[in-house]
């Protein structure tokens, strides 16, 4: 294809990039486990641990100085807790497990021992284009037109946005009409890291950290760069149109996925333990793994995000690809599940439900909250660039720009407050809650 003048392609057509969920995970688990102490019994938690399980030594991290928690979390003769979380990654011999779940059980300071678990990011990120200034309509990729109709993927388009200027996302929660940009409110965006060069981020960026062993916090996967453009991407690009949510939120980036997109519970209470020490309003994680029907949420991450409520910061994360509608619906996957933790669905441009989009299959905890924009989302990209992505991952960072907006126009209030005005705001759809939750994110 040949291009027109200023980057256009002729006949008013627009460089495609498709965006592709990736397919469901099998569990998978490091050997360790992740233990939630009393707070106020730490010590005496602890000291059950050694006297049981065989735990020897242990490590604390705190939050505000991460430094070397990411090696810390590799070495195998080493435990580590995490004083802002009351959290503890515990390494235990094969032989000494089933000591240390029934020590759990018995001891009242352990509130909580569950075998760590990986967790992915939900997209398949591909090579980037430079734009300059046009946004890119959807394209399905071949193996994308052989799982779905061309009759569904066309649906999936909705109407036809106007989105030289603004992208579709931001008009349909309304963020373009709104005052407020979120000055001053921090947001942790926990993710693959950040390309910290990119023109458009290199203002928001307030702090950044690594907690992938050998790695920096530079992006080499894309995933989290585009999340955290949605999140705080300005609101007048040079070369794009607004993609960004809350242009002056002000952003701690924290690399606890690997370049390959994959982490693990450790490395994400790491992330979670930073945020909340150095004082984020919101912490957004495009993560999780699949769960069973059935499946409780994990205690841990509802007990943290708990905590993190009482500290005034509201746990945002995304609900989940691996549905395949209407034939399949798949549970909420975890952390979202959480009671304390907002799941986010994914719309399409119609805002119909995107098929990928996980539901509300398990109750205690495992409900869909609020629904945004998660097909043919627009943000940055490594290298300077830009790229179009689908998943309930570009869904979540809407909802975490929204409660900047909210968190700036009521900065005394408490993290319950921030989620009720999040959730109280939604425009409803006609959808079953259980797919949408209150329904379509709205900008106050």
């Amino acid at each position: 294809m040949t291009n027109g003048p200023m980057g256009r392609p002729p006949n008013g057509e627009h460089p495609e990039r498709a965006d592709v969920p990736l397919m469901p995970h099998a569990t998978e688990y490091t050997g360790r486990y992740v233990v939630l102490l009393d707070q106020r019994e730490t010590e005496r938690g602890l000291d059950a641990l050694r006297s049981s399980a065989g735990i020897a030594s242990v490590e604390r991290v705190r939050g505000i100085e991460p430094a070397g928690a990411a090696e810390l979390l590799q070495r195998p003769d080493v435990s580590v807790l995490f004083d802002e979380l009351g959290a503890a990654v515990v390494e235990v011999q094969p032989d000494q497990r089933h000591t240390l779940v029934t020590t759990a059980q018995t001891e009242p300071s352990i509130i909580a021992a569950e075998p760590e678990r990986m967790v992915y990011a939900s997209v398949i990120t591909e090579p980037q284009r430079t734009l300059t200034g046009f946004f890119p309509t959807y394209r399905s990729d071949e193996d994308e037109v052989d799982r779905h109709t061309r009759a569904e993927l066309a649906a999936s388009l909705g109407p036809a946005w106007d989105e030289q200027t603004t992208t579709w996302g931001q008009q349909a929660i309304r963020a373009n009409l709104s005052h407020l940009t979120g000055r001053g409110v921090k947001v942790a965006v926990l993710d693959t890291g950040v390309a910290t060069g990119h023109p458009d981020l290199a203002g928001c960026l307030e702090l950044t950290a690594s907690f992938v062993p050998g790695e920096d916090v530079e992006d080499g996967h894309g995933h989290g760069t585009h999340c955290i453009g949605t999140v705080a991407g300005p609101a007048k690009p040079e070369h794009a149109p607004r993609y960004g949510v809350a242009g002056e939120a002000k952003i701690l980036a924290g690399k606890v996925l690997g370049d390959r997109g994959t982490g693990s519970d450790g490395q994400i209470l790491a992330g979670m333990a930073w945020a909340i020490a150095h004082g984020a309003r919101v912490i957004s994680m495009s993560l999780g793994a699949q769960v069973q029907p059935g499946e409780l949420f994990p205690q841990t991450y509802e007990n943290v995000a708990q905590r993190a409520l009482q500290r005034g910061t509201v746990i945002v994360a995304a609900a989940g690809n691996e549905s395949r509608r209407p034939g399949l619906v798949v549970p909420v996957g975890r952390p979202a599940n959480c009671p304390s933790i907002l799941a986010v669905a994914a719309l399409d441009k119609d805002l119909s439900t995107a098929f990928f989009s996980c539901g509300a299959i398990n109750d205690k905890g495992g409900e869909v909250n609020i629904a945004a924009p998660g097909v043919g989302v627009f943000s940055a990209a490594p290298g300077g660039k830009y790229q179009t992505l689908r998943g309930t991952s570009m869904a979540c960072p809407h909802a975490a720009g929204v409660l900047a907006l909210i968190a700036q126009a009521a900065p005394e209030a408490s993290g319950a407050g921030l989620r009720s005005r999040l959730l109280s705001g939604a425009y409803p759809l006609p959808q079953p809650a259980a797919d949408v939750g209150a329904g379509l994110l709205q900008a106050p």
